[in-house]
C-alpha cells in the first residue's frame, strides 16, 4: 500500500518470518515494490487486486480511468471506500477490465507474480469473482479462495454474500484446478491503542491452526508496516501495523519460528504445485 509496507515486506522476508506479500497496483508506491521484487527474485510477491480506497486522504483511482460510467469511482473520482458501494455501483464489465489491467501492469513491470488475493475481499463478491478466477486460470497462478466463506477470516466486508453464492465459485475453482486454502487468518484491527499485543498472540494463533486435524494450506493475512508515514495514512490502526513489524522482526519470534512449531511455505510453492497438478490433469 505504501513505502513503509514495502520496507516491512522486504525486511521481514529477509528474516523468513514473512513468506509472501501482495502489492496494490493502483497505489502510489507500487513501482517501488515492483523494483524490489525485480532486483531480488527471492521475494515472493503477488497482486492484491483492488477495487476500494478506504483511507481518509491516502487514496487511489482505477488504472482504466475515473469515468463515472464505469461505476468504479465515487464523486471525488477515487475508488469507493467500502465493498458494499462497489457492489452497488460498479459495472461488472468495468471491474473485470480494471482487475485485468492491474495484473497486466504487474506482469509488465517484470517481477514474478506468484498469486492473486483480494483487498477487503471485494473480488470474492459474486459480481467479480468470476473474473478473479478467470485471471488465475489464464495466468496459472493461485487465487486466494477458501472452501467456505466462513473460513475466509476477513469476510466482514462481504455482508450479504451467502455461502451458497460463494459455493458456486468454489466449485469453479475446483474445476479449474485452482488450489483451495483451508482457512485465512487476519490481523486483529479491532485492538485499541491502549491494549498492547505480545508476540504470543500470533504464536498461539498459528499454533492452534498447526495443531488441528485438517491438513492443507493456511494463509495469514498480516499487515506489518515500518513507522514513519502510516501514522498519518491510517491514524486509527497504525499501531497494529507497526506492532506487527516489531514482533515479526524480533529475535524472540524468529527463534520461535525456527524452533519448528509451525511449518511455513511460500505462495510460489503453491503456484508451482498448482501448475504441476494442471499438467497431469
Amino acid at each position: 500500500m505504501c513505502h513503509g509496507a514495502n520496507v516491512a515486506f522486504r525486511d521481514l522476508s529477509a528474516t523468513g518470518t514473512i513468506t509472501s506479500g501482495s502489492v496494490m497496483v493502483p497505489c502510489p508506491w507500487f513501482s517501488e515494490a515492483a523494483e524490489m521484487a525485480r532486483e531480488n527474485s527471492a521475494l515472493d510477491l503477488g497482486v492484491h487486486l483492488t477495487l476500494t480506497a478506504e483511507k481518509l486522504h491516502y487514496r487511489w483511482s482505477p488504472l482504466i480511468g475515473s469515468s463515472k460510467s464505469s461505476g468504479l469511482v465515487d464523486d471525488d473520482g477515487y475508488m469507493w471506500r467500502d465493498v458494499a458501494s462497489v457492489r452497488k455501483h460498479a459495472d461488472p464489465r468495468a471491474a473485470a477490465e480494471e482487475l485485468r489491467a492491474q495484473l497486466e501492469r504487474a506482469v509488465a513491470s517484470g517481477f514474478d507474480v506468484t498469486h492473486l488475493d483480494a483487498h477487503m475481499g471485494a473480488v470474492l463478491a459474486p459480481e467479480f469473482c468470476g473474473e478473479y478466477l478467470r485471471l488465475a486460470d489464464q495466468y496459472e497462478i493461485p487465487a486466494l479462495m477458501t472452501r467456505t466463506l466462513a473460513a475466509y477470516g476477513p469476510n466482514n466486508h462481504l455482508a450479504g454474500v451467502t455461502e451458497s453464492q460463494f459455493a458456486e465459485f468454489v466449485q469453479e475453482a475446483e474445476r479449474l484446478n485452482i488450489p483451495l486454502i483451508e482457512q485465512v487468518l487476519e490481523t486483529d484491527f479491532g485492538r485499541p491503542f491502549s491494549r498492547a499485543v505480545e508476540r504470543h498472540h500470533y504464536e498461539d494463533m498459528f499454533s492452534e491452526v498447526a495443531s488441528g486435524e485438517r491438513t492443507g494450506w493456511y494463509f495469514a493475512a498480516l499487515h506489518p508496516n515500518t513507522p514513519g508515514e502510516v501514522e498519518i495514512i491510517e491514524p486509527n490502526h497504525s499501531h497494529v501495523r507497526t506492532d506487527e513489524f516489531h514482533i515479526f522482526g524480533s529475535d524472540e519470534y524468529v527463534a520461535w519460528l525456527r524452533g519448528g512449531a509451525i511449518r511455513t511455505a511460500t505462495m510460489r510453492q503453491l503456484r508451482d504445485e498448482m501448475r504441476r497438478a494442471r499438467r497431469v490433469r
